[in-house]
């Protein structure tokens, strides 16, 4: 069997079915970042780890600024979808000698510019040589209260299902200059007990029955709000939108959308959970497919 066979998902639970684990940890592999503490505490660490790489999430001709720049915002977004803070990154890069100096400049640019804007310190890191492409590894930590955290655990049944944003365009060029929704998120949690939440990395074909899997529900979709020139199919599958999926109650739905303060942002309805576990057949983005 090939890893093309297995697929991306089934590869991760072969490898964290029975991983050694303590009493702090209290969410490990399955969500968007670990939670560490311990549940008596008011606040819990999260950890999160994400790399880029050539050839897979940018080309040679790239701006290696905005490579930078995407580099250290996956992180950041994986920590906005658990309803934290960012704190400190440790960065390693690859890179080839051969690679012009101007260029790896550019890639510090872009990760110095991410980190500023969105309050993370940049503690340190390694960096080695590779034997051809670049490689670029963030493990980032944060924070979150004990009230604020969201899971993708905790979807009920009838739970409204929105996304930020527009989704789709990220074979287009978005992917490199998205903005993670950590003041949204941080805005979510704070007025609205939101039951299940992620980024969409993948796309919403593969995330959402992740979420769906996670919560032991079902999904029913609707009308998808797509970026400029992109199909209902693209905004399904084109992936690294790097926008909020949630879950509320359905009796929130309304109230959610009336006080949604970011005018610029369109907030948009999908769909919602159902009590079928038998998921649609819509995909995104697989590593090894």
């Amino acid at each position: 069997m090939k890893l093309s066979d297995l697929g991306e998902d089934a590869l991760i639970a072969r490898w964290t079915r029975g991983l050694p684990r303590n009493a702090t940890l209290l969410v490990g592999p399955g969500d968007d970042c670990a939670v560490v503490g311990r549940r008596s505490d008011a606040v819990w660490a999260l950890f999160k780890t994400d790399c880029v790489i050539e050839g897979v999430h940018f080309t040679g001709e790239t701006d290696f600024a905005r490579v930078g720049w995407k580099a250290l915002a996956r992180n950041v977004s994986d920590i906005a979808a658990m309803g934290g803070e960012p704190q400190h990154a440790l960065i390693t890069v690859a890179l080839p000698p051969g690679l012009e100096v101007a260029k790896a400049d550019a890639l510090y640019k872009g990760l110095r510019r991410c980190a500023r804007k969105f309050g993370v310190s940049i503690a340190g890191g390694e960096t080695a040589r590779s034997p051809g492409r670049v490689f670029v590894s963030v493990a980032l930590t944060g924070r979150v209260e004990r009230a604020r955290c969201v899971l993708r655990s905790g979807g009920k049944p009838g739970d409204a299902l929105f996304v930020t944003g527009r989704l789709g365009g990220s074979l287009a060029g978005k992917h490199l200059d998205f903005t993670p929704r950590l003041r949204e998120a941080r805005w979510l949690t704070e007025h609205f007990h939101l039951h299940a939440m992620m980024d969409l990395s993948d796309g919403l074909g593969a995330d959402l029955p992740r979420l769906a899997k996670a919560s032991g529900c079902g999904f029913a979709l609707g009308e998808l709000p797509c970026a400029p020139g992109c199909s209902q199919q693209a905004a399904l599958s084109d992936g690294e939108d790097f926008e909020l999926l949630f879950a509320v109650a359905p009796r929130q739905a309304a109230r959610l959308k009336a006080a949604w303060p970011f005018r610029n942002l369109p907030l948009t309805q999908v769909g919602v959970l159902t009590a079928n576990t038998q998921l649609l057949p819509v995909h995104g983005f697989d590593h090894f497919a």
